[in-house]
């Protein structure tokens, strides 16, 4: 699952929640060509993950031109990463108001949509996450990314917020026809959340592997789904060909640590590669967080008999993202042995 897609799982039940009703259920950076140097140095401050500089240099390009939709999308997108979903909405409606057939625009606005219904358990901003992500894919129809977007949607959530299984395979077959290996990912997923056929996924995504793409993120993403299915010998040779296509990508290093934690093998270099992602990446929502490193590490350092590492590590998870059960099941579960 993408990451800047991982609230989806959630609106459906946070939304119905608001509505009185009980339901049991990254990052494309290219510029054009005339982008203005503030926004690109913008870009560069976004890229390094510091947002709080990336948000200052957009607001000084708005103070001198206010028309720039550039400018308010990136706007957005920075107060996105820091999970100021109010300022973010403000900004994305704004890139909106002003290019309105902007596919792209549209699709983020979606997804920040999906941060603050996430956040506020809102039935009215989860209907706005879809009507947005279609808006994207009719503005756009070859934007494969919003397509893959409105599928994940329409597969998690329920009917009464505009959840179709029919629906998503509509958006499966059209992305298919796009783009073969990015056709085989959207009917993994079809597969295994719609039809719950965990052999046919894994068919699907074992022909990502055998089609060889040149992008490191469909490796990525089938890593994740070995990752999910304790294949981790799978999941192994998922990561040894994304890093023969990217070598330098830094997301490499997160998934050599998980698959060192998992197979139990060589822990000191799967903490160090945790480690690594950790000092060397900024947070950002397109990529393995690093809560996700932090619990791992607690793993780590869990199955190595060190229990007060490892309460930390999970307490350092828990600081950054209080969602995640895992980590707050094990540490209770170290606190209570104490």
């Amino acid at each position: 699952m993408n990451q800047a897609r991982g609230w989806l799982a959630t609106i459906a039940a946070a939304a119905l929640l608001s509505a009185g009703v009980i339901f049991v259920p990254g990052f494309s950076l290219a510029w054009p060509a005339d982008a203005s140097s503030e926004i690109q140095a913008a870009q560069r401050q976004f890229n390094a993950g510091n947002y709080a500089a990336a948000i200052s240099t957009l607001q000084s390009t708005i103070s001198q031109n206010s028309s720039s939709a550039e400018a308010y999308y990136w706007l957005g997108r920075s107060y996105y990463e820091i999970s100021d979903f109010d300022s973010a909405v403000a900004q994305g409606e704004k890139s909106v108001s002003l290019d309105p057939k902007n596919s792209l625009y549209h699709q983020w606005l979606g997804r920040i949509y999906g941060g603050k219904a996430d956040r506020d358990h809102s039935f009215s901003l989860a209907k706005k996450v879809k009507k947005e992500f279609q808006e994207a894919v009719d503005l756009n129809p070859a934007n494969v990314e919003a397509r893959r977007d409105l599928e994940e949607y329409c597969l998690d959530a329920p009917w009464i917020v505009g959840g179709s299984k029919d629906e998503a395979l509509e958006q499966v077959n059209g992305i298919a026809a796009i783009d073969p290996v990015q056709g085989h990912l959207a009917r993994a997923l079809y597969d295994r959340e719609a039809l719950k056929k965990l052999d046919d996924a894994e068919n699907e995504l074992r022909q990502v592997l055998a089609a060889k793409p040149k992008a490191a993120e469909p490796y990525f993403e089938v890593a994740n789904f070995f990752q999910s299915q304790n294949k981790v010998s799978d999941m192994a040779s998922a990561i040894q060909a994304a890093s023969q296509t990217a070598p330098n990508d830094a997301r490499l290093a997160y998934y050599r640590g998980v698959v060192g934690v998992l197979s139990n093998a060589d822990l000191s270099s799967a903490e160090r590669d945790l480690k690594s992602y950790l000092a060397s990446t900024p947070d950002r929502s397109d990529w393995p967080s690093h809560a996700a490193a932090r619990e791992w590490l607690g793993r780590l350092y869990e199955s190595q008999g060190k229990r007060a590492e490892a309460a930390e590590q999970y307490r350092a998870a828990l600081q950054l993202d209080p969602k995640r059960k895992e980590a707050r099941a094990r540490l209770a579960k170290l606190e209570k042995s104490e």
